[in-house]
């Protein structure tokens, strides 16, 4: 056994499950977590770190029990809500506004610096790598989210979400992120492009 598994940041629970409470009630919710073996968050969200096995054990239940639109959309919603939970307690208010006052460029750096710092929060044991520019250039070697699955199209919505919202409240409001490469479909990594 690891003595050091690999561990993620809870959002990678706590707002997938949000999204599915959204989506399709808490009662879906609840089931989807127990079948992931997860079902003690139920009663206390996690609120450190988490083992990587539980985030992959989650995204397993979720594509196998529920249609691939309905799984891409709660992935999108949770996505969407972890961006939103960074912009309201991790990253700092004079930070935000500092990024909207630059030049999207250089904002795109700086925020880009600031994600590969903390890649490890996201990243589990996966190895992330960014290349500014534009469009800026996204990659995650070993995604936990497609560990051991087969996809029929990119299935890391979750990470694009998340990026595109940061893009848009912090770059600029036409930022869109996309999935253009996935492990999931037989690439050596999960790689995205954000432009604005």
């Amino acid at each position: 056994m690891d003595e050091h598994p690999a561990r993620i940041g809870p959002n990678a629970i706590t707002q997938v499950t949000a999204a599915l409470q959204a989506g399709f009630g808490p009662e879906r919710a609840a089931e989807v977590l127990r079948e992931a073996g997860l079902g003690r968050y139920l009663e206390s969200p996690p609120s450190a770190m988490v083992l990587e096995s539980e985030v992959v054990a989650l995204h397993r239940v979720l594509r196998a029990g529920l249609e691939a639109a309905q799984g891409e959309a709660v992935c999108r919603d949770a996505g969407g809500r972890t961006a939103d939970y960074l912009l309201a307690n991790r990253i700092p208010r004079a930070v935000q506004a500092l990024l909207r006052l630059l030049p999207a460029p250089l904002a795109s750096r700086l925020l880009l610096a600031a994600i590969s710092r903390h890649a490890w929060t996201f990243a589990g044991s996966g190895r992330f790598l960014a290349t500014a520019g534009r469009p800026v250039r996204l990659s995650i070697e070993g995604c936990a989210l497609c560990r051991g699955a087969a996809f029929d199209a990119p299935g890391c919505a979750y990470y694009a979400a998340t990026f595109e919202r940061l893009y848009r409240v912090l770059v600029s409001p036409r930022a869109r992120a996309r999935e253009v490469a996935c492990a999931g479909c037989g690439a050596s990594a999960c790689r995205f492009e954000v432009d604005w």
